[in-house]
């Protein structure tokens, strides 16, 4: 397949934007309870008037602008605006504390972080934040002026942060051309046109709803109901109301609807046509159960903050539980060993990804960037091997990395706090089954008698956020090691 030019995203917006302008958008939750609704037209409106303020306020192409919110039509209009401009978007997780804040926002170094003012406690006095309610309510003055920048593909959109295995966190560039090529590829891929309804539930800091959701929703122009967060107490209703045909979630989240009465969740799974799963293995017995409760067969798929979508089980042909399928558009996948042959058929090894949806390094690391990328293809760290038939299975990871209800986490970080704490001489973290969230991080340390776990566990909740914090601390005489030092972890005793 030959790929098609990259469009900067403002030429791939304007398809929603600008010819279907007086179709219905958006409806979404408004602060004072009630719903608020958007056409195409008006989203493009709001977001000049947007771009325009912060224009006002002396941002320019390629300064940074970060975000710390929970889902809200604002961040649609400061993403839009900010693509407008050429301003490099940095989402920020709203479960990370100071310490995760600050390491990010020294890193990207934000003009300023757009928040709400109960949020600002969060950030260190240093940081300029501005009141999102306060920039939309200056926004509604300024003239309704698209700005005029120039921009391609290879222009920067945002600096997405995730993790290494040392715990430091680093900046992933992406490009108009990533989200532009992914978009494409997902709405390709799974047939989404301007006929769908999309529920986005996914947070908006995370890639898998700002990367997949509303890259794809402005692309094809479809309607989108734009919530909050997923509440488990409200799904079955929220999906009756609204009536979607689409629904990206993680697997914490097909974990908790399956609790929805059998003939409710026969009634959902008729209206809507695609459930998709990602950012964390989907385990085979919940495939099969949300099968037959709900007549849908949930699609999984492989992604990265680095790469965006990669690879996806088929929209027509058979979605094989415990794989992730075939390689998306445009892009290529190989398997290699650690001597950089390329593995045979079933055969274990590193994946590679090469594509037009790969990011353009990490931002300020070259010494990362080169470790990255080898020959031209992006070394994920992921473990695979890939079937005859050309279905991808995900074994694990190089690193440690625990991937807890769809969230990242690198048990260095944690062990790097817990030997701050006075008492702790030696400590590890490692990934333990959990039914709900796949996995969860428990810690072990080596400790003097006096040691108060609780007191410790209370500090860390002040440090890190909260998918991050051990579901508990098991004290050990010593940690299992090798000649070299290092902890061997299938050796330390199963968690109580």
């Amino acid at each position: 397949m030959t790929a098609r030019p990259t469009p900067s995203l403002v030429e791939l917006y304007d398809q929603s934007l600008v010819a279907r302008r007086d179709q219905a958008a958006v409806e979404y939750d408004r602060a004072d309870g009630g719903t608020g609704s958007l056409t195409f037209g008006e989203l493009d409106e709001r977001s000049n008037r947007l771009a325009q303020l912060i224009c006002s306020r002396g941002l320019k192409q390629g300064d940074r602008l970060a975000f710390y919110l929970v889902n809200r039509i604002e961040i649609v209009d400061l993403w839009i605006a900010c693509v407008k401009l050429g301003v490099i978007v940095v989402p920020i997780n709203v479960l990370y504390k100071e310490r995760e804040i600050r390491h990010i926002v020294n890193d990207a170094e934000p003009v300023a972080v757009v928040t709400t003012a109960a949020q600002k406690g969060e950030f260190p006095a240093d940081v300029k934040c501005w009141d999102i309610d306060e920039l939309t309510a200056s926004a509604i003055g300024m003239p309704n002026k698209r700005p005029r920048t120039e921009l391609r593909a290879e222009s920067p959109a945002a600096l997405v942060y995730t993790s290494g295995t040392t715990g430091a966190s680093k900046g992933a560039v992406l490009t108009h051309g990533n989200f532009a090529a992914n978009a494409r590829a997902v709405a390709e891929s799974w047939k989404i046109t301007s006929d769908d309804r999309y529920l986005a539930a996914l947070p908006l800091f995370h890639v898998h709803g700002l990367g997949n959701g509303i890259q794809t929703w402005l692309a094809v122009g479809c309607h989108m109901k734009l919530v909050p967060r997923f509440e488990y107490a409200t799904a079955a209703a929220l999906f009756e109301a609204y009536k979607p045909t689409l629904f990206f979630g993680v697997p914490t989240m097909y974990v908790r609807l399956l609790d929805v009465p059998d003939d409710r969740a026969r009634g959902i799974g008729q209206t809507a046509r695609l459930f998709v799963s990602g950012s964390a293995p989907l385990p085979a017995h919940v495939h099969d159960a949300f099968r037959a409760k709900y007549g849908q067969m949930i699609l999984e798929r492989y992604g990265m903050t680095e790469t965006l979508m990669n690879a996806g089980n088929p929209y027509d042909g058979e979605r094989r539980p415990g794989t992730v399928g075939l390689p998306f558009p445009n892009v290529s996948i190989r398997i290699l060993a650690e001597d950089g042959r390329e593995v045979g058929v079933d055969e274990t090894g590193e994946v590679f990804v090469r594509g037009p949806n790969v990011c353009d390094g990490y931002w300020r690391r070259p010494d990362a960037t080169a470790a990255a990328f080898v020959d031209g293809w992006f070394r994920t760290g992921d473990i695979g091997k890939c079937a005859a038939d050309g279905y991808i299975t995900l074994e694990g990871r190089r690193s440690d990395l625990i991937i807890s209800g769809g969230f990242n986490i690198y048990p260095r970080e944690i062990e790097e706090l817990l030997l701050e704490q006075p008492g702790v001489r030696e400590a590890t973290v490692v990934g333990a089954a959990d039914k709900l969230r796949g996995e969860v991080p428990v810690a072990y340390v080596v400790a003097d008698s006096s040691l108060d776990v609780a007191a410790v566990l209370a500090h860390l909740r002040t440090q890190l956020a909260s998918f991050k914090i051990p579901r508990g601390i098991v004290r050990v005489d010593s940690l299992p090691r090798t000649a070299l030092g290092k902890v061997q972890k299938h050796l330390l005793p199963p968690p109580q």
